[in-house]
Protein backbone atom coordinates (compact mmCIF):
# COMPACT_ATOMS: atom_id res chain seq x y z
CA UNK A 1 0.00 0.00 0.00
CA UNK A 2 1.31 3.51 -1.10
CA UNK A 3 2.55 5.25 2.07
CA UNK A 4 0.07 8.68 1.63
CA UNK A 5 -2.71 6.20 1.85
CA UNK A 6 -1.11 4.40 4.91
CA UNK A 7 -1.39 7.55 5.77
CA UNK A 8 -4.40 9.18 5.62
CA UNK A 9 -6.06 5.67 6.92
CA UNK A 10 -4.29 6.17 10.12
CA UNK A 11 -5.50 9.64 10.11
CA UNK A 12 -9.01 8.79 9.52
CA UNK A 13 -9.40 6.07 11.45
CA UNK A 14 -11.66 6.68 14.47
CA UNK A 15 -13.41 9.41 13.68
CA UNK A 16 -16.79 10.44 14.40
CA UNK A 17 -19.10 8.80 12.09
CA UNK A 18 -21.06 10.89 9.45
CA UNK A 19 -24.43 11.26 9.10
CA UNK A 20 -26.40 8.80 7.36
CA UNK A 21 -28.35 11.11 5.44
CA UNK A 22 -30.19 13.90 6.35
CA UNK A 23 -33.47 16.11 6.23
CA UNK A 24 -32.92 18.14 3.74
CA UNK A 25 -32.12 20.66 6.09
CA UNK A 26 -29.89 22.14 5.53
CA UNK A 27 -28.93 21.13 2.14
CA UNK A 28 -26.15 18.59 2.28
CA UNK A 29 -23.41 17.12 -0.21
CA UNK A 30 -20.76 15.07 -0.55
CA UNK A 31 -17.62 14.89 -2.80
CA UNK A 32 -14.80 12.19 -3.56
CA UNK A 33 -10.94 12.58 -3.05
CA UNK A 34 -10.39 9.61 -5.07
CA UNK A 35 -6.82 8.67 -5.13
CA UNK A 36 -4.78 6.10 -7.67
CA UNK A 37 -1.44 4.61 -7.38
CA UNK A 38 0.84 5.74 -10.21
CA UNK A 39 4.09 4.86 -11.06
CA UNK A 40 5.73 8.05 -10.06
CA UNK A 41 3.37 8.07 -6.78
CA UNK A 42 -0.37 8.29 -5.66
CA UNK A 43 -2.42 11.08 -7.79
CA UNK A 44 -6.06 12.63 -7.19
CA UNK A 45 -8.98 13.45 -9.95
CA UNK A 46 -9.81 16.99 -10.23
CA UNK A 47 -12.88 17.67 -12.82
CA UNK A 48 -13.57 21.55 -14.47
CA UNK A 49 -17.25 21.78 -14.22
CA UNK A 50 -18.90 22.62 -17.57
CA UNK A 51 -20.63 26.15 -17.79
CA UNK A 52 -24.08 26.27 -16.96
CA UNK A 53 -26.51 28.93 -16.38
CA UNK A 54 -27.69 29.04 -13.05
CA UNK A 55 -25.08 26.72 -11.63
CA UNK A 56 -22.81 28.96 -8.62
CA UNK A 57 -19.98 26.86 -9.61
CA UNK A 58 -20.24 27.04 -13.09
CA UNK A 59 -16.87 26.13 -14.84
CA UNK A 60 -14.72 26.05 -11.20
CA UNK A 61 -11.87 23.13 -10.67
CA UNK A 62 -13.67 20.66 -8.27
CA UNK A 63 -13.61 17.25 -6.64
CA UNK A 64 -16.49 14.98 -8.22
CA UNK A 65 -19.35 15.12 -6.19
CA UNK A 66 -23.23 16.99 -5.49
CA UNK A 67 -26.56 17.35 -2.97
CA UNK A 68 -27.53 14.61 -1.15
CA UNK A 69 -30.35 12.92 -2.93
CA UNK A 70 -33.32 10.97 -1.12
CA UNK A 71 -31.97 7.54 -2.76
CA UNK A 72 -28.87 7.70 -1.39
CA UNK A 73 -28.56 5.56 1.67
CA UNK A 74 -25.78 8.16 2.93
CA UNK A 75 -23.68 10.83 2.40
CA UNK A 76 -20.62 8.59 1.51
CA UNK A 77 -23.26 7.15 -1.11
CA UNK A 78 -23.87 10.45 -2.91
CA UNK A 79 -19.94 10.90 -3.16
CA UNK A 80 -19.50 7.50 -4.71
CA UNK A 81 -22.91 7.81 -7.26
CA UNK A 82 -21.84 12.11 -7.87
CA UNK A 83 -18.37 10.21 -8.72
CA UNK A 84 -19.42 7.59 -10.77
CA UNK A 85 -22.15 9.36 -12.85
CA UNK A 86 -19.63 12.57 -13.36
CA UNK A 87 -16.74 10.75 -14.26
CA UNK A 88 -17.70 6.75 -14.63
CA UNK A 89 -15.36 5.81 -11.84
CA UNK A 90 -16.77 2.86 -9.90
CA UNK A 91 -15.22 3.41 -6.29
CA UNK A 92 -17.35 0.62 -4.99
CA UNK A 93 -16.51 -2.09 -7.36
CA UNK A 94 -12.66 -0.69 -7.91
CA UNK A 95 -11.61 0.75 -4.88
CA UNK A 96 -12.91 1.95 -1.41
CA UNK A 97 -12.99 5.08 0.70
CA UNK A 98 -10.55 5.44 3.44
CA UNK A 99 -12.57 8.29 5.52
CA UNK A 100 -14.04 11.53 5.76
CA UNK A 101 -12.53 14.59 6.37
CA UNK A 102 -14.83 17.84 8.02
CA UNK A 103 -17.24 19.17 7.06
CA UNK A 104 -17.61 22.74 5.26
CA UNK A 105 -19.77 25.36 4.06
CA UNK A 106 -19.27 28.16 1.61
CA UNK A 107 -18.04 31.03 2.55
CA UNK A 108 -19.60 33.51 0.87
CA UNK A 109 -23.27 34.53 1.20
CA UNK A 110 -23.79 34.69 -2.57
CA UNK A 111 -23.58 30.94 -2.72
CA UNK A 112 -26.72 28.13 -1.47
CA UNK A 113 -26.18 27.47 2.01
CA UNK A 114 -24.76 23.85 1.94
CA UNK A 115 -23.09 21.65 3.81
CA UNK A 116 -20.32 19.48 2.13
CA UNK A 117 -19.16 16.51 3.04
CA UNK A 118 -15.82 15.55 1.69
CA UNK A 119 -14.85 11.52 1.02
CA UNK A 120 -11.60 10.26 0.79
CA UNK A 121 -11.18 7.36 -1.65
CA UNK A 122 -8.77 4.99 -3.17
CA UNK A 123 -9.03 3.23 -6.30
CA UNK A 124 -7.15 0.03 -7.11
CA UNK A 125 -7.66 0.15 -10.62
CA UNK A 126 -8.98 2.63 -13.05
CA UNK A 127 -10.90 2.06 -16.29
CA UNK A 128 -11.08 4.95 -18.52
CA UNK A 129 -12.86 7.89 -17.86
CA UNK A 130 -16.56 8.72 -18.77
CA UNK A 131 -17.78 12.44 -18.30
CA UNK A 132 -21.03 12.74 -18.21
CA UNK A 133 -22.45 16.67 -19.64
CA UNK A 134 -22.07 17.98 -16.50
CA UNK A 135 -17.93 17.87 -16.38
CA UNK A 136 -16.07 19.93 -19.49
CA UNK A 137 -13.07 18.07 -18.13
CA UNK A 138 -11.05 15.73 -15.81
CA UNK A 139 -7.40 15.15 -15.10
CA UNK A 140 -5.26 13.44 -12.65
CA UNK A 141 -2.53 15.37 -10.16
CA UNK A 142 0.56 14.02 -8.84
CA UNK A 143 0.13 14.66 -5.00
CA UNK A 144 3.52 15.82 -4.46
CA UNK A 145 2.75 18.62 -7.01
CA UNK A 146 0.19 19.71 -4.34
CA UNK A 147 3.06 20.06 -1.68
CA UNK A 148 5.11 22.28 -4.25
CA UNK A 149 5.13 26.19 -2.30
CA UNK A 150 5.45 27.21 -5.72
CA UNK A 151 1.99 26.53 -6.58
CA UNK A 152 0.59 28.30 -3.58
CA UNK A 153 -0.19 31.54 -4.14
CA UNK A 154 -2.86 34.27 -3.52
CA UNK A 155 -4.84 35.15 -7.03
CA UNK A 156 -7.22 37.11 -8.92
CA UNK A 157 -10.81 35.27 -9.41
CA UNK A 158 -13.58 36.53 -11.26
CA UNK A 159 -17.12 34.83 -9.92
CA UNK A 160 -20.69 35.69 -10.26
CA UNK A 161 -20.05 39.08 -11.97
CA UNK A 162 -17.33 39.90 -8.87
CA UNK A 163 -13.53 40.05 -8.68
CA UNK A 164 -11.41 39.37 -5.95
CA UNK A 165 -7.99 37.70 -4.19
CA UNK A 166 -7.84 34.22 -2.61
CA UNK A 167 -5.88 31.56 -1.58
CA UNK A 168 -5.81 29.45 -4.30
CA UNK A 169 -3.53 26.35 -5.90
CA UNK A 170 -2.30 26.09 -9.86
CA UNK A 171 -2.30 22.86 -10.83
CA UNK A 172 -1.95 21.49 -14.37
CA UNK A 173 -2.85 24.80 -15.86
CA UNK A 174 -6.35 25.37 -13.89
CA UNK A 175 -6.55 27.78 -11.20
CA UNK A 176 -7.95 25.55 -7.93
CA UNK A 177 -9.85 28.01 -5.35
CA UNK A 178 -12.65 28.31 -3.05
CA UNK A 179 -14.00 25.51 -1.58
CA UNK A 180 -11.89 23.10 -3.37
CA UNK A 181 -8.65 24.59 -2.29
CA UNK A 182 -9.84 24.34 1.36
CA UNK A 183 -10.94 20.74 1.31
CA UNK A 184 -7.58 20.02 -0.09
CA UNK A 185 -5.53 22.39 2.35
CA UNK A 186 -7.29 20.20 4.78
CA UNK A 187 -6.10 17.11 3.22
CA UNK A 188 -2.47 18.30 3.33
CA UNK A 189 -3.02 19.40 6.92
CA UNK A 190 -4.33 16.07 7.73
CA UNK A 191 -1.49 14.12 6.21
CA UNK A 192 0.96 16.17 7.99
CA UNK A 193 -0.56 16.06 11.35
CA UNK A 194 0.47 12.25 11.15
CA UNK A 195 3.64 11.08 12.82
Amino acid sequence: MDRLIARLEASLLGRPAVPAGTDGTPARAAVAITFRADRGGPEFLLIRRAERAGDPWSGQVALPGGRWQVEDPSLEGTALRETLEETGLDIRSHGRVIGALDELRPRSPLLPPIVVTPFVAHLESVGPLVLSDEVASAFWVPWSQLLDPAIDRETEVTARGSTWRTPAFHLEGHVVWGMTERILRSLITRVHEIP
